[in-house]
């Protein structure tokens, strides 16, 4: 028998293996998803999102990420619309299918060349900035890229120091007078009300090294945090005791919550530019325009024609100067 070619097959001989994927025309218009439900990230845990629906602690959901959404970041504080099984019953799951626009962003890199930036937390209003000031003691640079990082990124900063009864504050509380936040000092055996009441009713991110008494702190504040602690490592800087964000809502308080954050090592400023402090001073920044080109406005002997010398001296406001230039050293890795 003859093999027959292609050319001699009919279409009765010719099987279509149907593809893998749908063959019907998808539409670009997505859901409006009308009847989502408003909700805050509370935790993160391997592709599952907690969240307090309304801002409500006690109506807590876990959900996922609608496909939709593709690689959109969600990170604890994000204010995210959700559908699905919003019951909260165990076993159940939702679907985060909308993430709103941030009031503020707390970001940092690994280090000052890491183009990769993290999000830390997001819509948080109060940047709280823990710092022991003793065992382990301060570390000036460490605060001032947290406050460079809370300038770039929209929330207050609050410098809180632990640890009052092994060391005294003055000099400290002193070294920040000029900057526009609040200084708050703590010490074990006197419960945080100071702090507390500056927390009380907005969401407030802590942020700190380990073994600055940060977790032991949340866990005063909110007592049924238990979150993690340890003692203070041989070499100073403490064990990381918090493997990840999280917020927990402030008792008797109206609406208020914290986000303990992990215990980091190096505050990188990789995505922060000169701009984005200049702008935060608002008294300075107009008369940074009057800078020549490119300049970083450290002053002499980098910085000779700049601008900002000229303005102080007529108009006032040195102490804003040195600790716009105090910020700008440290971004730059020449703390003083």
């Amino acid at each position: 028998m003859a093999k027959r070619g292609w050319r001699d097959l009919d279409e009765s001989d010719i099987k279509v293996r149907p593809g893998r994927r749908n063959s019907r025309p998808r539409s670009k218009q997505r859901p409006a998803h009308a009847d989502a439900l408003v909700g805050m990230v509370v935790a993160v845990d391997r592709g599952r999102w907690t969240c307090a629906i309304n801002g409500d602690p006690n109506h807590q959901v876990v959900a996922m990420r609608a496909r939709e959404l593709g690689r959109t970041p969600v990170v604890v504080g994000d204010r995210v619309r959700l559908v699905g099984d919003t019951s909260g019953k165990p076993d159940t799951l939702a679907r985060i299918v909308g993430v709103d626009e941030r009031t503020s962003v707390l970001r940092r890199t690994a280090d000052d060349t890491d183009p990769y930036e993290r999000i830390v937390v997001a819509n948080a209003e109060q940047l709280v900035i823990v710092s022991s000031l003793a065992d382990p003691p301060p570390r000036s640079g460490f605060i001032d890229r947290c406050l460079i990082a809370a300038y770039a990124g929209g929330p207050t900063p609050v410098l809180c120091l632990t640890k009052a009864d092994l060391a005294e504050p003055d000099e400290w509380t002193a070294g920040y007078a000029d900057f526009d936040m609040t200084v708050i000092t703590t010490r074990p055996d006197t419960e945080p009300e100071e702090l507390r009441e500056v927390l009380s009713g907005r969401v407030s991110a802590l942020v700190g090294h380990s073994g600055v008494g940060k977790s032991s702190l949340v866990n005063r504040l909110v007592p049924v945090a238990q979150r993690a602690t340890a003692e203070v490592s041989d070499v100073g800087k403490g064990r990381h005791t918090s493997t990840s964000a999280v917020a927990m809502p402030l008792p008797d308080s109206a609406g208020g919550w914290v986000v303990d954050t992990p215990g980091i090592r190096s505050f990188g400023l990789a995505h922060v530019t000169v701009d984005d402090l200049v702008n935060s001073f608002e008294e300075l920044a107009e008369a940074a325009e009057e800078c020549p080109p490119n300049c970083g406005h450290l002053g002499a002997p980098e910085d000779p024609d700049c601008y900002l010398d000229e303005f102080v001296a007529a108009e006032g406001r040195r102490e804003q100067l040195a600790s716009l230039r105090r910020l700008l050293r440290s971004r730059a890795g020449r703390d003083e």
